[in-house]
């Protein structure tokens, strides 16, 4: 990014100006975050933080009531259901009828089946994001552990992505910009303690991307990790510790002028 001092003032001045607008609580009403807003408990906040993200492409109104029928199967106790549950729960209460978009009950049941067999012997997700030196390698690392089972789905893999397919990894990214960043504005949680949020990874979405090029913040074309390093790495000269904040006012300013 090739700012001199006025411009990268102004546009500094700008995206604060807008993380402070969208980055309030007024933005849960009606985005997917509203889903582990729901619960207290850190364990039913990250799973169902993982569907939300998981499922989080189409209309949010959609996205939003796909996600409450999932709480709903699980009795609106995720981190309960996902331990002690039994097969004929899965097929009386209607997981097998469950769709979005192209995620369906094929692909519900597999995470319910990792859910457990990773609960059972761990506290929390977090460690699966954590373990490696950068976020990178965390998040193949989590990909490769979701699926490190001789029966898992290949058709499932592409609702988990990874940056070893080049991918952006936007719902993953979004997904630990909810558990990691803390702030007092009431929309992320910050109940990830070992991972900073300066490491993060800006979720590169449409919206975000348009914005992002228009304030010459990305100029690499293909939408891929490359594209979500390079535009994590701008954000980090206007704030070092914290630059995926500016995720706030990039998307707000997107759907905005949508």
């Amino acid at each position: 990014m090739n700012l001199n001092t006025k411009n990268f003032q102004k546009i500094k001045e700008f995206l604060d100006e807008k993380h402070e607008k969208y980055n309030h609580t007024d933005f849960i009403e009606n985005d997917p975050i509203q889903i582990p807003h729901r619960f207290s408990k850190k364990q039913d906040i990250e799973i169902s933080a993982l569907f939300a993200a998981t499922l989080a492409w189409g209309l949010r109104k959609t996205i939003i009531n796909k996600c409450n029928l999932i709480m709903e199967l699980m009795d609106e106790s995720p981190h309960d259901f996902i331990l002690n549950h039994k097969p004929t729960d899965l097929k009386d209460k209607g997981f097998q009828e469950f769709k979005h978009r192209t995620f369906n009950s094929t692909d519900l049941l597999y995470f319910i089946d990792f859910l457990q067999r990773f609960y059972t012997e761990n506290d929390s997700l977090e460690i699966l994001f954590s373990s490696k030196s950068t976020q990178k390698e965390n998040l193949a690392h989590f990909h490769n552990s979701f699926f490190a089972i001789d029966y898992a789905l290949q058709r499932t893999k592409k609702h988990v992505s990874t940056p070893e397919r080049k991918s952006a990894c936007k719902r993953l990214n979004m997904y630990l910009r909810w558990l990691v960043r803390k702030d007092d504005k009431g929309v992320d949680f910050g109940i990830w303690e070992n991972i900073s949020p300066s490491v993060l990874i800006c979720p590169l979405d449409i919206h975000v991307e348009r914005q992002a090029k228009k304030l010459g913040l990305l100029e690499r074309k293909q939408t891929d990790w490359k594209a979500a390093e390079e535009l994590t790495q701008n954000l980090r000269l206007f704030d070092p510790k914290d630059p995926v904040k500016y995720d706030f006012a990039l998307f707000g300013l997107g759907v905005e002028s949508k």
